[in-house]
Formats: C-alpha cells, structure tokens, sequence
C-alpha cells in the first residue's frame, strides 16, 4: 500500500503536497521503491535476451539466463542508478546551499529518486515498443536536476545567525 501512494505521489512530483508525503516515507521504502522500478526498466533488456536467436544467450538454459541476467544487468544498473542519485543530491545540496533553504542529503536523495518515476516508466514503454539505447536513460539525470530545483524552492529560507 505505501509502495503505491509513494508512486502516486512521485508522478504528482513537484507539488509540494506530494514533496511533504514522500518526505514522510523511509529510506527502506525508498530504496525498495527504486529497486523495483529499476527492475521495471530493465524488463525490455529481458526481454531482448529472452527472444534472441542468435549468440551466446539463445544457447543458454532459462533459469542460467536470468542469473546471468540479475548479475550482470540488473546489479549494476541499480548500482549505477544509486551513485547518479547521489550525485543528483550532491549536487541539489549545493544548490541547497546557494538558495539559502533548510533541506538535507537525505531527503534530496529520497526526492531524486522518486523524480525518476515518469523518466524510467516512459523509458520501459518506449523500449519496450522500439529499439533504444539504454545511454537514453541518463536523460534522467537533467529531469531530476530540474525537478530537484523546484524541491528545494518548496522548503523554506533559513533564518538568518547574527
């Protein structure tokens, strides 16, 4: 149930209703969230392998492919996908910084990721329908900058030490 409000709430990304509830939600279910979502990018790369009829994955049994596949897609796509989130709040941190508001790492890294929602899913549709690259998918990276951006105007200024 909290898997499907946090995805209802990431596509309605960056109204600050939406900003407030996924805040709400934890790191445990973030994570969870984004490994499932990663998965879902990673089903037309599947599903290629799957139907190959040539090479070294048309040969190989079903349940060999799919290790092959978990260890050598999907992991490190996820590992990958991780670091370029924390590059994104590293970098809203600074922007953070610049524009005076009280918003952490933490929660930019939990923002970053769910403004990844609309990019991965249009990314599995399209390749599931036509061949894409996978490199598309640093697209993502600019859309979350963008969306990280509005995030951080939504939480307020800090108040200023004398």
């Amino acid at each position: 149930m909290i898997l499907l409000q946090a995805f209802l709430n990431s596509v309605k990304l960056p109204t600050k209703q939406a900003i407030f509830k996924l805040n709400r939600i934890g790191m445990d279910i973030t994570v969870l969230y984004m490994s499932i979502l990663v998965l879902l990018v990673s089903i037309p790369s599947l599903t290629d392998r799957l139907t190959a009829t040539g090479g070294a994955s048309a040969d190989m049994p079903l349940i060999l492919l799919l290790v092959y596949f978990v260890i050598f897609y999907y992991l490190p796509l996820i590992t990958v996908v991780f670091l370029l989130l924390s590059l994104v709040a590293y970098i809203g941190t600074g922007m953070s910084r610049l524009m005076k508001r009280k918003i952490r790492f933490p929660i930019l890294w939990k923002m970053s990721a769910y403004t990844t929602t609309i990019p991965f899913l249009l990314y599995t549709v399209i390749a599931l329908s036509f061949k894409v690259d996978v490199m598309y998918l640093w697209l993502f990276l600019i859309s979350s900058l963008f969306f990280i951006i509005k995030i951080i105007t939504v939480y307020p200024k800090r108040k200023s030490r004398k």
